[in-house]
């Protein structure tokens, strides 16, 4: 407002300067002596106006003065009365002042001046404390936010930082996050199999073990237990007692292996574990779906579920067979009941089908057609593993048995039933695209549960404790409909891949298997001719001969990377094999390059877990028998993360041993 009054002060003396000046020029041309007298007026009026003029500037000026000093005060008392800590660093990051909040809710009382902020201040980032929202950092045990202002001063930068206190916030936080609750769903998965020769006595002993067991388990981690059944228990506890159980890897599993029967046998927990922001509900549900997911992987392991996915704990021990046929019997008549009521079936195994996968589908197709349905498997012949067995059960009458995937395709209508073997993961099906046209699944698998498995199967039969998924199809037929007869081809397609898996039955082979090698001998199966389907060319021979050459050993495991042979699918697992009969070799890792990165065979004896390692690799399998695969990487890489995994497999088996 002053500003503009003086403007205008300006306007009219130049404006009145200018008339005088015009009326004595006016004057001169009249009379000399008013001219002089104009002249004498004008000169006053200029001085006059002058002088009015530069003291209205100075009045203005120490106005404004004035103002500023009396703002400038009031800004340094807001600073110094700010309700929020307040701190200005220069452009060094050196706090040059701060106000009294700053020095006792921040610094707590310790002297900040001259320090740098980024010393004094944790996780300080200059660049964040501009953007909306500014920073979070500590301090001597604090949480704040902080958010900067930057001004000039004489040519340098200074920047103000306001604090906004996050300490009570972040505890509730905390509170809440280590308050919540977790659900366990916890199994004896081998009770049945302890019981079945003990004592009265010593069951009674295992049993108050276990109850000791579960009871030190509910003091230390101050859970709420409920059993279920004699061997189903559920379990809450808060989040913070469930990062401790895993810090310590679920140590609760090898407790429980210490407890033995006087057979040596160790008792085994299997355990599901949920988590995250659900109802108590919802958690229960997701705990039972990891339980079946750790049982699925062989049992004695946990299975954590969260929203990022599964964690796996354990595993270490090896698997107790299952000696009861109910649950055989029971999905044998639900499978018949399906096989009657759909139009035709297609028989799928996994890519590279090996002699298990072919032979299980061929005794599952037969057996289909003996209930007078169409029946089919399917099978790329280019890729298949187990072209020998193909050809022999084609000259044994069965011509059009074997389709490929594009035949497959038209064949697929609403009542079509898809029968897989040998597999339960999408990715790894000879052909994703019929799996996706056909309504109606059922999965027929031994392997470890892994994730990414079909989840909308209407019969998923999973039997990691078999030797193969000709066992499981073998023990199946014994209980179809009557018409269904087990021929001599069929039983020996069925015996190869039993032997496969088996290792000429020195490996996985249970008190089942044998059962069920027996039946099929029953049924004609003849041991040469099954054989027979493992013989190889001289040139395979060299060439596992030179793979076996070429190993060395890391740790126990015998190690070889392969060159890319025409039949190395099928000679890098027979290599691996072969390893094993070296003298202090608990487990051997075949590699070979692929067009699109590098493949692993491992395969074990069963004191080294090959399915964590590859699991590790991106891969899976069996106890004793796994594989991986790892796209966009050199032998050298390759090798280096092998050796990673084993590293890694001994240090948590360690552990396990040390708990």
């Amino acid at each position: 407002m002053l500003k503009k009054k003086i403007d205008l002060l300006e306007i009219a003396l130049i404006a009145f300067m200018a008339v005088t000046v015009i009326f004595t020029a006016m004057a001169a041309g009249y009379d000399q002596r008013i001219f002089l007298i104009q002249l004498v007026i004008t000169a006053g009026v200029l001085t006059f106006g002058i002088w009015r003029l530069l003291a209205a500037r100075r009045d203005s000026r120490n106005f404004l003065e004035y103002i500023g000093g009396m703002l400038g005060a009031v800004k340094s008392d807001a600073l110094i009365k700010f309700p929020m800590p307040v701190a200005v660093t220069n452009e060094d990051g050196e706090i040059i002042w701060s106000n009294g909040l700053f020095h006792e809710n921040v610094m707590k009382g310790e002297e900040a001046f001259g320090k740098k902020v980024d010393e004094v201040l944790e996780n300080y980032d200059f660049e964040k404390v501009f953007a909306p929202g500014g920073c979070e950092v500590k301090c001597h045990g604090g949480s704040h936010s902080v958010c900067a202002t930057v001004s000039e001063d004489m040519g340098e930068k200074l920047f103000a930082l306001y604090f906004i206190d996050r300490t009570n916030e972040r505890y509730v936080e905390k509170l809440y996050d280590e308050s919540r609750p977790a659900v366990l769903s916890i199994a004896l998965d081998n009770l049945e199999e302890l019981f079945a020769n003990c004592k009265e006595s010593e069951k009674s002993w295992i049993k108050g073990e276990v109850e000791k067991l579960f009871e030190d388990f509910v003091a230390e981690n101050h859970a709420f237990l409920k059993r279920n059944s004699s061997s189903k228990y559920v379990a809450v506890v808060e989040e913070k007692y469930l990062r401790k159980m895993e810090e310590e890897r679920f140590s609760i599993l090898d407790r429980a292996r210490k407890i033995l029967t006087s057979d040596e046998l160790p008792v085994t927990l299997s355990i599901g574990v949920a988590r995250g922001e659900y109802p108590l509900d919802k958690l229960n549900e997701i705990s039972l779906q990891a339980l079946e997911m750790a049982l699925g992987r062989g049992g004695d392991q946990a299975a954590v579920k969260s929203i990022n996915g599964f964690e796996f704990y354990g595993g270490y021990a090896k698997g107790v067979e299952k000696r009861t046929k109910v649950k055989t019997r029971v999905i044998a008549a639900a499978l018949c009941d399906l096989i009657e009521s759909c139009s035709n079936v297609l028989v799928m195994g996994h890519r590279f089908g090996d002699l298990d996968c072919i032979g299980a589908a061929v005794g599952m197709a037969e057996a289909v057609r003996d209930m007078e349905k169409s029946s089919h498997i399917v099978v790329n012949r280019e890729t298949c593993l187990a072209k020998p067995l193909i050809d022999k059960t084609e000259k044994a009458g069965n011509l059009e048995l074997f389709i490929s995937p594009d035949e497959a395709k038209e064949l697929v209508n609403e009542d079509t039933l898809l029968i897989v073997v040998d597999t339960h993961l999408r990715s790894l099906l000879e052909s994703q695209d019929i799996y996706a046209k056909c309504r109606n699944v059922v999965v027929i698998d031994h392997h470890r549960r892994m994730i990414g498995s079909i989840d909308n199967a209407v019969i998923f039969y999973h039997e990691p404790y078999a030797s193969s998924a000709s066992e499981m199809v073998t023990e199946l037929l014994q209980y179809f409909d009557s018409r269904c007869k087990v021929s001599k081809a069929e039983a020996e397609a069925l015996l190869s891949g039993i032997m496969l898996d088996t290792k000429s039955f020195s490996m996985r082979a249970g008190v089942r298997t044998f059962e069920a090698a027996a039946y099929l001998k029953k049924m004609g199966a003849d041991t040469v001719k099954v054989k027979e389907l493992f013989s190889g060319s001289l040139q395979s021979y060299q060439h596992r001969s030179k793979i076996v050459s070429t190993a060395e050993i890391y740790r126990g495991c015998a190690i070889s990377f392969a060159k890319s042979y025409d039949d190395i699918g099928l000679v890098a697992p027979q290599a691996a094999d072969e390893l094993l009969s070296i003298r202090g070799v608990a487990s051997s890792v075949v590699m070979y390059k692929t067009p699109v990165g590098v493949s692993f065979s491992a395969r074990s004896l069963g004191g080294m877990n090959v399915q964590v390692i590859m699991e590790a690799l991106g891969g899976g399998g069996h106890q004793t028998m796994a594989g991986a695969q790892i796209p966009d990487i050199t032998a050298q890489e390759a090798k280096e993360r092998l050796f990673a995994a084993i590293d890694d497999y001994y240090e948590k088996a360690a552990g396990h041993a040390d708990q």
